[in-house]
């Protein structure tokens, strides 16, 4: 499929498997800010009200950035009958999620919350590394 910029398929097959990664990513991290949620403000009491929680409440509001990268990947991959995805956006969505998986100990916003969830939770860092290995390969 490599006609003039269209992506090479080895490279659209990397993305999904690196999207596939970051669903992974999500869900431990939901997950493991579901548990933190409950020990610190109490039990959730229905799927429906967890669901409202993770897309209005501002204890879940960090993951937002994740969602919405998988939303762009999903996006870019589902474009191909309109649009065909580039290599460049394919780059530059892995470079992207390169920038956005940092954890910091300092600061507030994704990179303090996603440090706090890598020190407490061993499933966080499994779907870290696993997305790692991923966003790592491709070095552009």
């Amino acid at each position: 499929m490599n006609q003039g910029n269209l992506i090479p398929e080895n490279i659209r097959e990397h993305l999904t498997r690196l999207r596939g990664t970051l669903l992974d990513l999500h869900k431990a991290l939901v997950d493991s800010e579901r548990v933190s949620y409950e020990q610190n403000i109490g039990t959730i009491p229905s799927a429906n009200h967890f669901l409202k929680l993770l897309t209005d409440d501002p204890w879940f509001a960090w993951l937002h950035p994740l969602s919405q990268l998988i939303v762009a990947m999903d996006e870019a991959l589902d474009a191909k009958a309109k649009m065909p995805l580039t290599q460049e956006q394919a780059v530059a969505l892995v470079k992207r999620t390169r920038s956005l998986l940092v954890a910091s100990e300092t600061g507030e916003g994704f990179p303090r919350h996603y440090f706090d969830a890598l020190q407490r939770d061993p499933e966080v860092v499994m779907a870290h590394a696993e997305a790692a290995k991923l966003f790592r390969k491709t070095n552009r």
